[in-house]
């Protein structure tokens, strides 16, 4: 019962394909006969192309009994090259004429053993599919005259008995007479010739075996593997102190390390690897500790630093029913794995070496590595910003960037620094199933997933990021975890024994059924101590081995016991949640006292109350940071429309410190700009229903978003005015949720065209950036925003008004600002009710204003915002890497070429991106910098020098 993502090829690749009707003629065939594929599609079942489709590829491959696709796959899955396209035959079927040995260019060995032949069919995008009814699965068809079945004991199982017990062995074939060989542990010990049938019996058997029975008719050859493990029965004895569960590496000697598992009703445990050959005698058989539940041994002989990898083969003797007695496993506190669903379509250029998995296993294996090369931090310690001050950068990394890796994010870094945001939060980054996903679907919590790149390479990034002054959270999913998760597999329920189910109620880690409204994979029990071990290892490991600041915590409402199949039981308060996520953040600032806490709650105030006030009179403060969703206010804005974004702080919220993460945008809603595309209101001088009206108040957005006090979030892009709907399919089509014929495509890999389309050069666009970056300045830069506020607007929601303010600083600091924006399509005048009369100061521009009367009615036009202050904005002029207040360069803007006035040894010329461009060096401050080569767009100038100090300085080139 197969839960997890992305099993197998086909289902990495993406959702396989199946049914209406498939012939082949002739029938029966050889490897090397000639045979036609034809498919129709007058079915409408598991059939998602349409009766008539204009294009049909075949996605096929060939194997044997184990995989049908295992030999070799022809097919590039969503690419419309050719490779697998079928005729069109005129009368609504498609066909294809082939000879199998040939098309998928079989070696001899291969021609004689394949015995299955695998397909499913695809338009030529990928997205639409026909599948195998009623199961929506894989064609299957069988290759060869001659056929062969083991009966008994079961291909590809394995039998558990007493040392010295016996085993029947018999099989089958079609065809006529065949010759049988039987192999154990490599050795023939029984062959029996031109017989239609096999039996034989292995008796005495002592240790655990590995049986190949090979059969072979004329040139073909086909083999059924299973194998024995003996039981060695108790091996007790006590726990060395100081071990903990997953590997324990010898301080003092790196040819060794112990494992430890806790295994509760398991009667014994293997472990099998590389050190073993993954044959594991007695020897590897584990100790069982007299007093818990806990096994171990320890592995010597290990060549200090080499990559070893290992299993373990728990077995339980009399398991519940459906349970399976053995299950081969890797090591629940893993932090690497190999699998052999996924490493192989990881690019070598994000993970260069990436150790290959072994031959023998078929799930998981986890890495062990004696002597491992530390990482050398540059930065160790790192200051968090305030929680007041936070604005967090949420990406995918996935979808940041076209190779989809660390490094695109690192190479970005000029980019960030110049949005000067204070904090990134990755979506997950921990092994999940399969490789194109959000990460949700995590398998193993404390293992980083290798899609995006090595340990080092997130170390690296990490650093990189301290070093300029952001920091780093990592979102997690501890609500849940999918079917590959050790803890799940150890107790699974698995009646259709394809190796994967759900948790049994025999799980000390997972519930049988969830216990929220919220089901997402298989759900944790956080009362049970061993999940709450399990998370506290979590949090200990990404916090002490990685440096990460703080967690964001998905999906927070399911870590209730109480609310099985009741939405409104899962969003009332339940005290059990609250105290166990006290329990869970308790102990992350005991690691940490400065560790961030987000919960995903989105729930009733208050039980959030409990969380945002916990602990935050304590110096330094606590308490739990809130996502605050504001993405209906906000859109509406966008769309040109009222709303009440009251909300968008903690006032509203009853939380007595500032503990709301306020958004406009996440990864789980559409994007503004998107919805004022589709829906804007079409009316008034400025319809929302084009680009650049809209574009046009993502500014206001902001403004009217970041700048009220306390933590606030931005989901990537938003800085450029994204606006590809979050149901962007890998082709640029969009299907979203409400599309039941081929299901929506928020989880898909999404195009880039901010960097295709080089938005940072595109004025409209770059303007929105330097919006947000002033923006996020003025945020993080002065301490009036750690003050208070009201969110007061004129007469209707279209005229937003906010004040800010902090009455303790003193009259020489900004302490007073006045944030107004017209969201309707039409100009529109507001009042400011400023507190007083006076010189103020347009905070964008630092232009000076002066007030005659505090309600004296200021005209916005349409979709546009005004932010003022008692004092000029001091981050307008603020460089993060400034050598001297006086360096400058001019003019800006310039059409083709600039001056900086003063001698510097190298000026470098950076795209917003972080992409080097241009590069000068030894000039004096006379010498004209040639730029009329570049694109139109804002650049970044990094000139330094003879004493080796920087400044950074925008210039736009037009």
């Amino acid at each position: 019962m197969r839960k997890n993502i992305l099993l197998s090829l086909l289902l990495t690749l993406t959702a396989l394909a199946g049914f209406s009707q498939v012939t082949i003629t002739p029938a029966t065939f050889n490897a090397t006969d000639e045979i036609t594929i034809k498919v129709s599609f007058a079915s409408a079942t598991c059939n998602t192309m349409g009766t008539a489709p204009t294009a049909v590829y075949m996605h096929a491959g060939i194997g044997n009994d184990t995989n049908a696709f295992g030999f070799a796959v022809v097919g590039n899955w969503a690419q419309d090259d050719g490779v697998g396209a079928m005729v069109n035959n005129g009368d609504g079927t498609f066909s294809k004429t082939l000879t199998p040995s040939t098309y998928f260019g079989l070696t001899p060995a291969q021609i004689s053993s394949a015995t299955k032949l695998g397909m499913v069919f695809r338009s030529a995008d990928g997205t639409k599919t026909l599948k195998k009814a009623p199961s929506c699965g894989d064609f299957i068809y069988n290759v060869g005259y001659f056929q062969s079945a083991l009966i008994t004991p079961a291909e590809n199982s394995s039998t558990i008995i007493a040392s010295g017990a016996s085993l029947n062995i018999q099989a089958s074939n079609t065809n006529g007479n065949a010759n049988y060989n039987l192999k154990a542990n490599g050795a023939s010990i029984n062959m029996t010739f031109g017989t239609p049938s096999y039996s034989y019996t292995h008796t005495n058997i002592t240790s655990n075996q590995n049986y190949e029975l090979v059969i072979t008719q004329g040139t073909s050859v086909q083999t059924k593997k299973f194998s024995v493990i003996v039981n060695p029965g108790l091996i007790s004895e006590a726990l060395p102190s100081g071990l903990i569960e997953g590997i324990n590496y010898n301080p003092t000697d790196a040819t060794k390390a112990t494992l430890v598992l806790d295994a509760p009703f398991k009667d014994f445990v293997y472990v099998a690897g590389s050190f073993n050959n993954w044959q594991p005698t007695a020897a590897y058989a584990m100790k069982k500790d007299p007093s818990s539940t806990k096994f171990w041994v320890e592995i010597s002989g290990l060549t200090p630093g080499a990559i070893n990898s290992y299993q373990y083969w728990v077995v339980d003797t009399t398991p519940v029913s459906g349970s399976p007695m053995l299950v081969k496993t890797a090591d629940p506190f893993s932090t690497l794995v190999l699998s052999p669903f996924d490493d192989q379509y990881i690019p070598a250029a994000s993970y260069p070496d990436l150790p290959p998995f072994p031959v023998g296993p078929t799930t998981e294996v986890t890495v062990l590595q004696t002597a491992k090369p530390v990482y050398n931090w540059q930065v160790t310690n790192f200051t968090k910003p305030k929680k007041e001050d936070l604005v967090v950068y949420e990406l995918l990394v996935r979808d940041f960037d076209s190779h989809r890796n660390y490094q695109d994010v690192i190479d970005k870094i000029e980019y960030f620094k110049s949005l000067h945001i204070n904090a990134i939060e990755l979506m997950p980054v921990m092994e999940f199933e399969g490789n194109e996903s959000w990460g949700y679907n995590t398998a193993f919590h404390m293992a980083l997933d290798k899609f995006y790149g090595p340990e080092s390479k997130l170390k690296e990034l990490i650093d990189l990021f301290h070093q300029n002054g952001i920091a780093v959270i990592l979102d997690v999913a501890l609500n849940h975890a999918f079917g590959r998760n050790p803890m799940d597999r150890m107790w699974m329920s698995d009646p259709d024994g394809d190796g994967f189910g759900g948790p049994t109620s025999e799980n000390p880690y997972f519930n049988v059924t969830a216990t929220h409204s919220y089901s997402v994979g298989n759900d944790f029990n956080h009362q049970q101590p061993r999940t709450k071990t399990y998370v506290k290892r979590v949090i200990e490991h990404w916090i002490n081995e990685f440096h990460i600041d703080g967690f964001r915590w998905d999906l927070t409402k399911g870590f209730t016991q109480n609310c099985t199949g009741s939405e409104s039981c899962t969003n009332s308060y339940q005290q059990d949640r609250v105290d166990v996520l006290k329990e869970y953040v308790d102990y992350s600032w005991s690691l940490d006292p400065t560790h961030y806490a987000i919960f995903e709650h989105l729930g009733a105030d208050n039980e959030e109350q409990q969380w945002a006030n916990y602990r935050i009179n304590e110096t330094p403060s606590k308490g739990v940071m809130m996502w605050g969703e504001m993405f209906t206010q906000y859109k509406q804005l966008a769309l040109g429309y009222a709303a009440d974004i009251s909300r968008m702080g903690n006032t509203a919220h009853g939380f007595t410190a500032k503990r709301v993460i306020g958004y406009p945008e996440s990864h789980d809603k559409d994007r503004v700009m998107y919805e004022a595309l589709k829906y804007g209101n079409p009316s008034g001088t400025t319809p929302l229903n084009n680009l650049p009206n809209a574009l046009g108040r993502m500014p206001a957005i902001a403004a009217t978003s970041i700048l009220v006090p306390g933590p606030k979030m931005i989901w990537h892009f938003a800085e450029l005015g994204m606006d590809d709907s979050i149901y962007t399919c890998s082709d640029g089509s969009v299907n979203t949720e409400t599309d039941a014929t081929s299901g929506d495509c928020k989880l898909a890999t999404k195009p880039q065209p901010q960097w295709v389309e080089n938005w940072t050069s595109d004025p409209a666009r770059a303007a929105v950036f330097s919006n947000y970056s002033k923006l996020i300045a003025l945020k993080t830069g002065e301490p009036v925003f750690e003050g208070n506020y009201a969110i007061s607007p004129n007469v209707n929601l279209l005229k937003q008004r906010i004040y800010i303010y902090d009455d303790t600083l003193n009259a020489s600091q900004l302490k007073n600002v006045v944030v107004l924006a017209n969201f309707a399509v039409l100009e529109q005048t507001i009042t400011p009710d400023f507190p007083y009369t006076g010189t103020w100061y347009d905070l964008m521009t630092n232009t000076p204003v002066n007030i005659t009367s505090t309600t004296d009615l200021i005209t916005l036009p349409a979709g546009q915002f005004k932010v003022y202050g008692n004092r000029p904005n001091s981050t307008l002029a603020t460089n993060r890497f400034e050598l001297n207040k006086a360096v400058s360069l001019a003019p800006n803007p310039s059409s083709g070429q600039f001056t900086i006035n003063a001698n510097m040894s190298k000026v470098d010329v950076y795209t917003l991106t972080g992409q080097l461009v241009k590069t000068f060096a030894g000039k004096s401050q006379e010498t004209n910098y040639n730029i009329s080569d570049l694109s139109n767009g804002i650049y970044l100038v990094k000139a330094t020098d003879s004493n080796n100090r920087e400044q950074t300085m925008k210039l736009i080139k037009q």
